[in-house]
């Protein structure tokens, strides 16, 4: 292997997506965000990517013509030469194939002999590996247009609204409330003067399809329509009716069907069976009219042949139905602001008015350009270099090169001031910005020796969990059995279930849960284990049970808004309560952790005044150290046992064990 090859492997660690990263935050320190999680986990990717041998996580895929590729470019470079320019962009050419390979490949020797001697099969196609949160490289304009402004052979873009020409009204989109029984809400955009030709067209539909496969869920989260508008009449309306009521040819056929019958028809369907369920459930299905009463798309499924786009196309209506307005607007982005460079006026887009269920109007797109101000040391600080290496100034003109424009700001001590274009969905936090500098700098550039400190040093476990697994340790010598349950749990187990109220101010709130299942961040481990119980009534009795875990608290001084805390908690059941043993284990952690001196401090004094609805009254304490409540024990009340299906009377313990860490033993 070469060294060049070995760098690259390396790099492949080095260099995390912004929304990688975020997924790390919410594993090691509660979630991003005030109050809210994001999306349970990155973005499922879907049949149309693959595993990146490179950085072990599953990336989109790009397949490029190489010579149209290098006809953007404006120039020719070797394979050798174009590869160091994607390891220097922050992307891999993967592989280099043809039209041919690939069919060889994909239909065997036999499906590719048809179309022999074709030359565009000999053509060469360029396979390269795009983070997953990067929506803006999924195509041939995404990607040549950031290599040619990070190259500095051309300015980023600037992306605007134009109005319709002579004076005429918007298209408008009207939607009726009971698209909020299936899919509630919907997006839209033109694009004027558009010209095709097949490679364009081809481009067009397969950044579709990657969207489709990346941030829009396989059509869950957001499906996209795309119309000649020349063939349809605004006003526009989104509508949701019983499947039988819906009556239409749609793309690729030639007779009428109702709704009912095309989901029967699809289910053969190699492609479109995948999509079915997302509404097959429901009592109505969403779908989409113009003035005339001609069905544009039964979204997410199919659209309708009579508005579809062809080589021919010059007037493109865009619109995206989705169940999260967040990533339906990100995705109409990415479209409008990818292809815009083909409209008549370069970089424009046509609004469209969209009245809501409620009668709000709003125009979209939504470019969401926003900015993020950015303390150059913290920058510098994070990519471990010095104001010699790169000062402000330069700063700022790297940023320039990831398409990120940049003004330092005199007034606020020299803060860069950075402008988020549309295209740049995946800047969240000045830790992406500085991520930017890094990649447009060179990470072969930086200083190895200033990175690293000059020692040498041994890995060893982190302080809490070391002790977290001591801990471990000692309740199974004490006859306890762990359990390990889900950290997000349902808004019910958190509160109702365990006759607790939300007063908005204890749990993280999954913005966009898949399930019931997973709506909240644990902000105890009483639910879990409690679960865990309730499933194993049958068991024999005694039960003793214990979960060292986290959970997620609110916390206002941190800069994600909340923090994990590391806890114990003790399960015990039987035909009596057994407050004895949990208080046993109680003395027996506090012992063993150096906080508790024999005959002479227990380690803790409990507070009998507490009165919680989840436990029995008058057999339950608060654990308190230092004048700081540090646990809880209790007789768990029978209306909560209840709501968990347990027979057995129960007595747990959830204490914190993060203050007994440093106690010197």
């Amino acid at each position: 292997m070469n060294r060049s090859r070995v760098v690259k492997r390396t790099r492949g660690w080095t260099r995390h997506t912004p929304r990688s990263r975020v997924w790390a935050r919410l594993q090691g320190s509660g979630f991003v965000g005030r109050g809210h999680l994001p999306s349970a986990r990155p973005e499922a990717l879907g049949a149309a990517h693959r595993e990146s041998k490179t950085f072990g996580v599953a990336m989109p895929t790009v397949n490029l013509n190489r010579d149209e590729l290098m006809r953007r470019l404006g120039k020719e470079y070797t394979e050798e030469e174009f590869d160091e320019l994607c390891f220097e962009f922050g992307i891999e050419l993967d592989e280099v194939t043809s039209e041919k390979q690939i069919k060889d490949k994909f239909l065997g020797e036999s499906g590719a002999t048809g179309a022999g001697g074709d030359d565009a099969e000999d053509e060469e196609i360029y396979k390269i590996d795009i983070p997953a949160n990067r929506y803006d490289l999924l195509c041939m304009e995404g990607i040549s247009r950031a290599l040619n402004v990070f190259r500095g052979v051309e300015p980023s873009p600037v992306f605007r609204m134009l109005e319709p020409a002579n004076g005429a009204p918007r298209q408008r989109m009207i939607q009726k409330p009971e698209t909020l029984l299936v899919r509630p809400f919907v997006v839209c955009a033109v694009l004027r003067g558009v010209k095709f030709d097949k490679a364009r067209y081809d481009s067009f539909i397969d950044l579709q399809d990657k969207l489709h496969q990346n941030i829009c869920r396989k059509r869950t989260l957001v499906a996209i329509g795309t119309h000649d508008l020349g063939t349809i009449q605004g006003p526009f309306s989104y509508e949701a009716h019983p499947p039988e009521d819906i009556k239409f040819t749609p793309l690729k056929q030639t007779r009428e069907f109702n709704a009912a019958e095309l989901m029967e028809h699809y289910k053969s369907d190699q492609k479109l069976k995948h999509f079915l369920h997302i509404i097959e459930g429901s009592v109505v299905f969403p779908v989409i009219y113009d003035a005339n009463r001609t069905v544009l798309s039964l979204p997410p499924i199919i659209n309708g042949a009579h508005s579809a786009i062809s080589l021919d196309t010059t007037d493109v209506f865009i619109e995206c139905t989705a169940t999260d307005l967040n990533k339906a607007k990100i995705v109409l982005n990415t479209v409008v602001t990818m292809f815009s460079e083909y409209s008549a006026a370069k970089f424009s887009v046509e609004p469209v008015d969209v009245v809501d269920s409620s009668g709000a109007e709003r125009a979209y797109p939504d470019f969401m350009t926003r900015f993020v101000d950015v303390d150059p040391e913290y920058v510098r600080k994070r990519i471990g270099v010095t104001e010699t290496d790169i000062d402000t100034k330069a700063m700022a003109a790297l940023l320039c090169r990831m398409q990120l424009p940049t003004k330092i700001d005199d007034t606020r001590g020299g803060t860069l001031r950075v402008e988020v274009p549309p295209t740049r969905s995946d800047i969240l936090h000045p830790c992406d910005v500085a991520e930017d500098v890094a990649i447009a700098y060179g990470y072969n550039n930086i200083n190895k020796e200033k990175v690293g400190p000059n020692v040498t040093t041994v890995g060893a476990q982190q302080p809490l969990n070391n002790f977290s697994d001591l801990v471990r340790q000692e309740m199974a010598a004490q006859g306890f059995a762990e359990v390990l349950t889900w950290i997000l749990c349902s808004h019910d187990d958190n509160f109702a279930n365990v006759s607790r109220a939300d007063d908005g101010k204890l749990a993280a709130i999954v913005a966009n849960p898949s399930s019931q299942d997973v709506q909240v961040a644990r902000s105890s481990l009483l639910q879990g284990v409690l679960k865990a119980m309730g499933t194993n009534k049958d068991a024999p009795v005694p039960a003793k049970l214990f979960e060292v875990g986290d959970v997620v608290l609110l916390d206002e001084s941190r800069d994600v808004g909340a923090r994990n805390s590391r806890r114990l908690l003790v399960l015990y059941s039987n035909t009596t309560s057994g407050f004895e043993v949990v208080h046993g284990a109680l003395d027996r952690v506090m012992l063993v952790t150096g906080a508790a001196k024999p005959g002479v401090d227990a380690g803790y004094t409990l507070d009998t005044s507490m009165d919680e609805a989840t436990y029995f009254p008058g057999r339950q304490a608060a654990i308190v150290r230092d004048g700081r409540r540090i646990g809880v024990m209790g007789v768990v009340h029978p209306t909560v046992l209840g709501k968990f299906d347990i027979v057995n009377p129960c007595s747990v313990l959830e204490l914190d064990l993060e203050p007994l860490v440093d106690i010197d033993m």
